[in-house]
């Protein structure tokens, strides 16, 4: 069967690898039709190549050029919207309404679109004017940009039209996309609209190239080429290390995000206060999408005693009368497996689930685990194995002193949740809580589960190791996600015609503010 060609330098043309892979549909097991090709390292190089060329070009476009771009490529998706979420239901069994249509791809136009007013009003460049020793800096496009996708966002953190695609974009970078091994089709789709844009808006060759899929090792080679700006990663922790060993060797940027359990804290008042709402709230985050997201709440922590075992018997009930939902393939059903068996070791035992519940698809029973505070403390970091998936450990502790000694092992998270009363008798143990749980999130929530990640600019989606590979960036949120793809230029005494537009004394954008002389001003220098 001949395989799908492959985006290289402004043509879509033939591969001239010899290895292929087809996705699956994980709702049947079926295996889909399309041929995809991996890509051999010759032709890999070749997209850095055209990428390199295409960035000496861009390097001198305005903020302006790249909100065209994305403002266009966002009208392209529109024109292909029942064709790219028909593509992702069948690769990744999500249901076309509400998930993909109605939910991912309103968010997914969002971000472009945000991107593309952060890459006009210049904001994110944060210009530094010092005018006594006329020494003035900003950030600048660092230079192409790999983008390696994960498998549950096929739509928004899809490798050529999510987050990290628009950050690197409206900063100015071109982007060679790997796409994910799950979902090649939706990603071919997205490409033919961005190439469609590219050509619209007189982008150079080379600005937006796709290659499906590359050995590991070619893999760690990309993200470490001197060609390469930055990579951004989301993905498995064990990838992701494979490629930050490689990139860091070399001393290229690498944004990872790679595996959290975002615990949550249920404090003894808000148990009493309204058990029934707090195991509703979480019984549909942890099942919400099959589990498959990267804040679901994978390990709650709550105090020994009646309101611990109404708890837990109540979610386990919900558990096992809520229907199994449908995994991303073959490879989440084994790694959620292995999870569940992972914590089991360490002493947890289940409460409901850890069962296969319908051989024609990929899927596991909705999985409760238990453990004790104890258990916990000696052995941390068995019970904060990831099981990613529609599986949760809940965690007794015995006294307060327990479950703050449970913060103190925390690994590094995305978010971190505490439940406390509204009349006042948590706020003891919370700030104690709260104090040391905020060392071990990039997100800390207040009586609401972490499921949602809202498209803001206040938004941390990062966080302390293992959660991402640096705890300074986001990977969600405008304009701070652009600065992962970006370099600081500095000008010494450049004369002003030679500056960058944002650093002169005439402020070009109206409403930007610029540090001058210690003082954020929207004014001229004068």
């Amino acid at each position: 069967m001949t395989s799908q060609p492959v985006l290289i330098n402004g043509q879509w043309r033939t591969s001239t690898g010899t290895e292929t892979f087809q996705a699956i549909n994980p709702a049947t097991r079926e295996t889909l039709p399309e041929v995809f090709p991996v890509s051999p390292w010759s032709e890999v190089e070749e997209a850095l190549v055209a990428a390199a060329a295409a960035f000496k070009i861009v390097r001198s476009f305005t903020g302006n050029r790249f909100a065209d771009f994305l403002n266009a490529y966002a009208a392209e998706i529109e024109l292909r919207i029942d064709d790219i979420v028909s593509a992702a239901h069948l690769e990744t069994g999500y249901p076309v309404s509400p998930r993909l249509k109605d939910g991912e791809m309103v968010r997914t136009l969002d971000q472009l679109r945000q991107a593309a007013n952060a890459a006009r009003n210049c904001a994110w460049t944060v210009p530094t004017i010092d005018s006594a020793t006329n020494i003035r800096s900003m950030l600048g496009p660092i230079g192409p940009v790999a983008v390696f996708g994960p498998n549950n966002f096929p739509l928004a953190f899809n490798s050529i039209s999510g987050g990290d695609f628009a950050a690197a974009i409206a900063a100015g970078n071109p982007v060679i996309a790997k796409g994910h091994s799950a979902h090649p089709r939706t990603t071919q789709i997205f490409a033919e609209a961005a190439q469609h844009a590219c050509e619209t808006t007189g982008m150079p060759d080379g600005f937006v190239q796709l290659i499906y899929r590359t050995s590991h090792e070619d893999g760690a080679k990309l993200v470490s080429h001197p060609k390469l700006g930055a990579s951004g990663y989301t993905g498995s922790r064990h990838a992701g290390l494979f490629l930050k060993e490689a990139a860091d060797k070399s001393g290229t940027p690498i944004y990872l995000e790679l595996s959290s359990i975002n615990p949550v804290f249920i404090l003894p008042g808000a148990l009493e206060e309204r058990l029934e709402e707090i195991v509703d709230e979480f019984t549909g985050s942890c099942l919400m999408g099959t589990g498959q997201f990267c804040t679901n709440p994978g390990l709650v922590v709550l105090p020994s005693g009646e309101k611990a075992e109404a708890f837990t018997t109540a979610v386990a009930e919900k558990f096992a009368a809520a229907p199994a939902g449908t995994l991303l393939g073959e490879g989440v059903e084994r790694s959620l497996r292995a999870g569940i068996v992972a914590i089991q070791q360490t002493g947890a035992h289940v409460v409901t689930g850890n069962q296969p519940v319908d051989p024609s698809r990929c899927c596991h029973a909705n999985t409760l685990l238990r453990a004790t505070g104890k258990s916990f403390l000696e052995n941390p970091t068995g019970h904060q194995a990831e099981a990613f998936g529609n599986a949760s450990l809940m965690i007794v502790a015995e006294s307060d002193e327990e479950m703050l000694a449970i913060t103190e092992h925390l690994e590094g998270n995305l978010t971190g949740c505490i439940y406390s009363d509204t009349n006042g008798s948590d706020d003891v143990l919370y700030d104690q809580i709260a104090e040391e749980l905020i060392q071990h999130v990039g997100r800390l929530l207040n009586d609401k589960m972490p499921t949602g990640v809202a498209v803001s600019p206040a938004m941390n989606h990062g966080g302390p190791y293992p959660a991402t590979g640096h705890p300074g960036f986001t990977a969600v949120g405008i304009p701070a996600s652009l600065r992962r793809f970006a370099t600081l230029d500095c000008y010494d005494n450049v004369r002003e015609n030679r500056l960058p537009p944002v650093l002169r004394n005439e402020n070009p954008c109206e409403g930007l503010a610029r540090d001058i002389d210690g003082k954020m001003t929207t004014g001229n220098v004068e």
